[in-house]
C-alpha cells in the first residue's frame, strides 16, 4: 500500500470578491502576480521546496484557468506515477451532493483522496497568500511537541491584530485559547490559516462535524479538537507573508517587489518559485523608450514611458503612452498618448489612444466603497476602453465600452462602468 509521510491539501476555491473585476471570470489563486506569475504559484512552489510531492488542489469558482495552468504539474516538478498534484472539484456522489461550502467541508470531501496515501500528516494551506516557508520545519516542529494540530502564527501589530484569528499559546507553544476577530485580543499571534494535522486527529474530526453546515477549520474543527483536549501548538513565522485579498495589498505587494531590495526576493537560488511558462519571445524596448524601476515580462514592446510598475507578458505599450505605480497585466496593449496612473489593468484589455485613467481627486466609490477604494483605477480582462477618454481614481470599468459610455468623455472618480456584467 502507497504510504506518504505527509501530503498537503491546497484550497483554491475562492471567489476573491474582494478583488472586484479581477476575479470576475477567474478564481483569486489564479490572479496574475509580479508579471509572470499567479498567485498558487507561491504554496506550490513552497511544497515541491520543502518535499511534498503529492498536493491536492480544492477547486471550485471559476476554476477553467487555474486546471490550465497547474496542468499535471511538470513546472512545479509534481507530474508523479504516485502522488504528485491532482485537481479536486466538487463531484457528484451517491445519495448527498453538495457544493463545497467551507473549508472544512472541502477537505471532507476529499477524505477518500486522503485515505488513498494513507499519510501521517497532513497540511492544510491556503491558494491566495504570497510567501516562502519550508513546511518541513513546521513539521519537525509538530513531531517535537507531539502535537495533534500545529497551527502556522505570525505577530501582528495590536492594533491591527482585531482584523485575525487570534492565537494565545504559552511559552512552549501550546495554544490555550482561540480569539476569532476579537474586539479586545489578548494577544497578537495571528492565524495564517496554515494547519498540520496529524491524519488521525484529522480524519475524525471531520467525520464528526460532517453535518456542521459550512463547516470551516477556524470556526469549527480547532475549537473542537481543542475542546477534546487534544494537543494544539502554534508554530511562529516570522517571514514575509502577505494576504492579497484586497486591491489594496495586492497592488502593494506587487509594488513591494519593485524595491532596489525588495523585502520579498522572487530570484533566490535556493527557494525557487515556479510557474507554468509560456515560449515567448524576449521584450522589445524602442530606442525612445524610457523603463524605470520595473519588472517587464517576456514578449513585452515598449516603445512609451513606464516608472515603477509590473509590465506582464505580451504586453504593448505603445508610441507616447506612460505607465506610473500601475500593474499591466499579460496581452494588454496601451495604444499611444494614454497615460495611466495607479491603474490595474487585467489581462487581455485595450487602452484606447490619448485614454487617461488615475486622474483627479480620490472619492469613494458608489457601488462598493469597501472594494474600489486606494486611489486606484481598475480594468477588467477583454476590456476595452475608447480613445480620448478620462477615468478617475476608485473606479471600476469592464466590457467594450464605448465613447456614448463616458458623459462629456469622462468616468468621474467613484464610478463605475459595468458592460460586461461582472460587478456583483
Amino acid at each position: 500500500m502507497i504510504k506518504k509521510e505527509m501530503i498537503a491539501m491546497l484550497l483554491a476555491g475562492g471567489q476573491g470578491s474582494r478583488l472586484g473585476v479581477l476575479t470576475s471570470k477567474v478564481a483569486k489563486p489564479a490572479v496574475a502576480f509580479g508579471g509572470k506569475y499567479r498567485i498558487i504559484d507561491f504554496p506550490l512552489s513552497n511544497c515541491i521546496n520543502s518535499g511534498i510531492d503529492t498536493v491536492g488542489v480544492l477547486t471550485q469558482y471559476q476554476p477553467l484557468r487555474l486546471n490550465t495552468h497547474i496542468g499535471i504539474g511538470i513546472p512545479w516538478d509534481l507530474d508523479k506515477n504516485v502522488g504528485g498534484v491532482s485537481v479536486l472539484p466538487p463531484y457528484e456522489k451517491v445519495g448527498k451532493t453538495e457544493w463545497y461550502t467551507g473549508t472544512a467541508n472541502a477537505i471532507y470531501q476529499n477524505l477518500a483522496y486522503m485515505e488513498s496515501f494513507n499519510p501521517e500528516y497532513v497540511l492544510i494551506l491556503s491558494g491566495d497568500h504570497i510567501y516562502k516557508m519550508d513546511y518541513e520545519v513546521m513539521l519537525d516542529f509538530h513531531k517535537a511537541h507531539g502535537a495533534d494540530v500545529s497551527i502556522a502564527v505570525m505577530p501582528v501589530p495590536m492594533e491591527e491584530a482585531s482584523r485575525f484569528g487570534i492565537i494565545v499559546a504559552d511559552d512552549n507553544g501550546k495554544i490555550l485559547e482561540f480569539q476569532e476577530k476579537p474586539k479586545e485580543p489578548k494577544s497578537n499571534l495571528a492565524s495564517m490559516g496554515i494547519y498540520i494535522f496529524s491524519w488521525k486527529a484529522l480524519k475524525e474530526a471531520l467525520i464528526t462535524l460532517k453535518d456542521q453546515s459550512n463547516c470551516d477549520f477556524g470556526k469549527h474543527v480547532i475549537p473542537y479538537c481543542h475542546e477534546k483536549g487534544e494537543t494544539l501548538v502554534a508554530y511562529e513565522y516570522n517571514g514575509y507573508w502577505k494576504d492579497v485579498g484586497t486591491l489594496g495589498s495586492y497592488w502593494e505587494a506587487n509594488m513591494e517587489l519593485i524595491d532596489i531590495i525588495p523585502e520579498f526576493n522572487l530570484y533566490e537560488e535556493f527557494w525557487k518559485i515556479y510557474t507554468k511558462n509560456d515560449i515567448l519571445p524576449p521584450q522589445y524596448v524602442s530606442e525612445d523608450a524610457v523603463i524605470e524601476r520595473c519588472l517587464v515580462g517576456d514578449g513585452s514592446e515598449i516603445y512609451g514611458k513606464a516608472y515603477n510598475s509590473i509590465i506582464g507578458c505580451g504586453v504593448v505599450i505603445e508610441e507616447g503612452a506612460v505607465v506610473r505605480d500601475s500593474i499591466i497585466m499579460q496581452n494588454t496593449v496601451i495604444r499611444a498618448g494614454a497615460v495611466l496612473d495607479r491603474a490595474i489593468v487585467a489581462e487581455n484589455a485595450v487602452i484606447g489612444e490619448n485614454a487617461e485613467l488615475g486622474v483627479g481627486e480620490a472619492v469613494p466609490n458608489r457601488v462598493k466603497p469597501s472594494v474600489y477604494s486606494f486611489g486606484l483605477a481598475v480594468v477588467g480582462e477583454n476590456t476595452v476602453i475608447p480613445p480620448n477618454v478620462k477615468i478617475g481614481k476608485n473606479t471600476a470599468v469592464t466590457g467594450e465600452t464605448v465613447p456614448e459610455d463616458y458623459p462629456n468623455g469622462i468616468l468621474e472618480s467613484g464610478e463605475t462602468l459595468d458592460k460586461a456584467g461582472d460587478v456583483q
